[in-house]
């Protein structure tokens, strides 16, 4: 006689969790479901980054591979993003759904600044920035562990409602994977996720273009422009 049950497939795992979350859509229509489509989690550039950033760190390495098939077996029935915090339910053995909430510092007003700096000049539209259509140059700065965007372990602070003491349980690492699949949606739910400004280094980029054409014609390079006459001429 085996301790651990009959082996479910992943087919079985999957349709599970569909049947759950019928039944959870009923009472609760908000929910927002995370579906995976393909082998991989994430597709866009954000996407992709934020799981790889993930996905860098030791101490995540032996626990956040765990979340990689929960996310595929439709386990993540709901996930919100909001400012600085994300909320979750996530599929459980048997009838149990688990709650799952992570926090993510704000980014420092000095690691901020840094990014903003480095941004002159190298941003053109929205569109560009949310695409990922920007120099590696700046795809580096973003990355970069010291004082780019995405967030680093300390940064990041969860809890579950399951009963594993684990320091990261699966459920909390799928979510963090899920999180990644959530901005192939929309890429801006990072920006709401870091609490920073897209209009901000978009706008760094225009002033000092528009600083340089100026000065290449012999204008004063103090010129400004408002926000709502950049938002006309850069479509933002």
């Amino acid at each position: 006689m085996s301790f651990y049950g009959r082996y479910e497939t992943a087919a079985e795992k999957k349709r599970k969790a569909q049947n759950k979350l019928k039944k959870l859509m009923k009472k609760d229509p908000t929910v927002e479901p995370v579906t995976i489509e393909g082998r991989t989690i994430a597709k866009s550039w954000w996407g992709k980054a934020w799981c790889t950033n993930l996905e860098s760190y030791a101490d995540y390495s032996n626990r956040i591979s765990r979340g990689k098939a929960y996310v595929k077996q439709g386990a993540v029935l709901d996930l919100k993003i909001e400012e600085g915090k994300v909320l979750s339910k996530i599929n459980g053995s048997g009838s149990k759904i688990y709650d799952c909430d992570i926090h993510i510092d704000k980014l420092s007003d000095e690691r901020w600044d840094r990014v903003l700096e480095h941004c002159q000049n190298k941003i053109s539209t929205l569109d560009d920035l949310l695409t990922g259509n920007f120099s590696d140059e700046l795809l580096m700065i973003f990355k970069d562990k010291s004082y780019g965007l995405f967030p680093s372990p300390d940064e990041i602070h969860f809890g579950c409602s399951c009963p594993d003491v684990a320091y990261m349980c699966k459920h909390i690492a799928a979510t963090l994977y899920a999180i990644g699949a959530k901005f192939d949606n929309d890429p801006l739910f990072f920006f709401t996720l870091r609490q920073i400004e897209t209009e901000s280094l978009i706008k760094k980029s225009i002033e000092k273009k528009l600083d340089n054409m100026l000065e290449h014609v012999g204008k004063k390079t103090d010129r400004t422009m408002d926000a709502s006459k950049i938002s006309d001429v850069f479509g933002l």
